[in-house]
């Protein structure tokens, strides 16, 4: 064997894992983005469904006033 074969592969294998990585490292932060903007979404969501509830109340209420309104109304 060769020593200039041996220093070719060694720089082959050496580039290759420094394309290994940066290629890993773009993945990585795009991942990172996308799990962002995702929390982000699942933090609104959560906003509104703590919301829900306090509207549903609301328009119960608004119903009930609706009726007793109607009810003077008519009588």
């Amino acid at each position: 064997m060769d020593w200039t074969s041996i220093v070719v592969a060694l720089i082959t294998g050496g580039l290759a894992f420094l394309g290994v990585l940066v290629s890993n490292r773009k993945t990585g932060a795009l991942i990172a983005y996308r799990l962002q903007q995702l929390e982000a979404k699942v933090d609104k969501h959560n906003h509104f469904a703590e919301r829900m509830p306090v509207i549903e109340e609301q328009i119960k209420v608004v119903n009930h006033r609706i009726e007793d309104l109607e009810r003077r109304a008519d009588g």
